[in-house]
């Protein structure tokens, strides 16, 4: 990025010459393996002013040990929850402890510890974060993929989008997606004490607010491919928290 635009208190957009600071973030219960395939892969790409931030939802597995092992290499930061809460909640505390921080980032990529999102795509939400607010990793726009999930995972992410979509009145593509990437200042106007969601309905909540709140979203095609090591965290509960929690943020 040869330079980065930020918004002002009045809404008007300033240029600066120099490289954002770009935090990437990402949420971890027993993922121990994963984590130490990802973090290099992500440093790797040579991306000027980047750190990375995990937050770790007390992972039994040794998951914060191994993440440990890289801090002496690679300036990654290591929040640790005491007990496990959630995606929702652990996304929140983590973006507390950035924003609070005595130099926040220009810049906040959120993506899943699974490789399901593959970090080669970062250099593109860098390039179209230049011209919108929130940049949203979609699997269900033009040049979207899924590899690897069956049938009925597939219908129900789908079925699953379409509710939230027409609940919400939201015409994005993929409401549920988890790889997105902030300007610093959407984050902080959203208020992360008031998020309500506990699980992966954190992902519509938090894009369904920053669209009605009059931020610039734009969508950019990634490919979602099903995590190789470990278990998914999907399950009913899961679902059933999105149903109810999407009609409770249709009436607000």
């Amino acid at each position: 990025m040869k330079g980065f635009s930020r918004r002002t208190a009045n809404g008007k957009m300033t240029s600066h010459m120099s490289s954002p600071t770009i935090t990437v973030l990402t949420p971890t219960y027993n993922e121990r393996e994963n984590i130490k395939l990802l973090i290099p892969k992500i440093f790797a790409l040579g991306i000027p002013n980047l750190n990375m931030a995990v937050v770790d939802d007390a992972s039994p597995d040794g998951t914060r040990e191994a993440v440990q092992e890289f801090q002496p290499h690679y300036p990654v930061e290591l929040f640790i929850k005491p007990r496990k809460e959630g995606l929702g909640k652990a996304y929140a505390f983590a973006f507390k402890k950035i924003l609070a921080s005595s130099h926040p980032p220009d810049i906040i990529i959120q993506m899943d510890a699974d490789l399901s999102h593959d970090p080669a795509a970062i250099p593109e939400f860098l390039s179209r974060i230049q011209s919108c607010d929130l940049a949203l990793g979609s699997r269900y726009t033009e040049g979207g993929k899924i590899e690897n999930w069956d049938s009925a995972r597939r219908l129900v992410s789908r079925i699953g989008n379409l509710y939230a979509r027409a609940v919400l009145g939201v015409p994005l593509s993929d409401m549920t997606s988890g790889y997105k990437c902030w300007r610093r200042e959407v984050l902080e106007a959203l208020d992360a004490d008031s998020f309500s969601s506990i699980g992966y309905n954190f992902q519509i909540e938090t894009t369904c607010r920053a669209y009605r709140q009059g931020y610039r979203v734009c969508e950019i095609p990634i490919t979602f491919t099903e995590r190789k090591i470990g278990t998914s965290k999907f399950n009913l509960g899961i679902m059933l928290e999105s149903f109810f929690k999407v009609l409770l943020l249709r009436l607000k």
